[in-house]
């Protein structure tokens, strides 16, 4: 191995993973849906950040919407 190396001739690239790159974001969760991933997680060996990623993909895939029934006011 060199003790230096010359970079100064290499061209640079674009980063080709710079697309797929998360965007770090904090949510406040309840507990109970905390729980629930994190128990999936340790079944499968994938951590829990990741199983939601993935559910919340599969949503955006199949363009689920949320469905709210609001109880109405007497």
């Amino acid at each position: 191995m060199k003790a230096e190396y010359d970079l100064s001739k290499l061209k640079s690239r674009k980063n080709p993973y710079a697309s797929k790159l998360k965007k770090p974001v904090t949510m406040r969760l309840s507990e109970d849906v905390v729980d629930y991933f994190k128990g999936m997680a340790e079944e499968s060996g994938v951590p829990y950040q990741s199983l939601i990623n993935l559910y919340l993909r599969d949503c955006l895939a199949n363009s689920r919407k949320v469905q709210i029934n609001w109880p109405q006011a007497v």
